[in-house]
């Protein structure tokens, strides 16, 4: 069994890592990463990974990055991984937003919680307090 986390180079995708490790670490199994496809190749893909690996490696956590499919949308991608049988959850990050912005959800991740055959987790960035 595994959970796979989508992973997007954004605060919200950041948010999402620590929770996806604390999953896989409870449920003692493997942690998939599933990372947008422009992403993969953006610079702070390198560093933040390399910092996830060092978390998920302090925890215990075995991980491992699939490989993108560039002729699939992140959210494709992430629906597809989710009719795996294999998957017990999948992780995504969402953006913090007001009453009225709730019913426009980003549509790439709205697809994924409506069509997604596992459960699905949506994890808010951490709130920073104000100054």
């Amino acid at each position: 069994m595994s959970v796979v986390l989508s992973y997007v180079p954004t605060p919200e995708g950041r948010g999402a890592l620590p929770f996806g490790f604390a999953e896989a670490k409870m449920r003692s199994t493997t942690l998939l990463v599933i990372a947008d496809g422009d992403s993969a190749t953006a610079p702070a893909f390198a560093a933040d990974l390399q910092s996830a690996r060092e978390d998920a490696d302090a925890l215990g956590v075995t991980h491992e990055v699939l490989d993108n499919d560039p002729s699939l949308a992140h959210a494709d991608r992430l629906i597809d991984a989710s009719f795996d049988d294999d998957v017990d959850l999948l992780v995504i990050g969402i953006r913090r937003r007001s009453p009225v912005g709730k019913l426009f959800t980003g549509s790439g991740m709205q697809r994924v919680l409506l069509d997604a055959q596992c459960p699905v987790t949506a994890v808010k960035p951490p709130v920073r307090a104000a100054v």
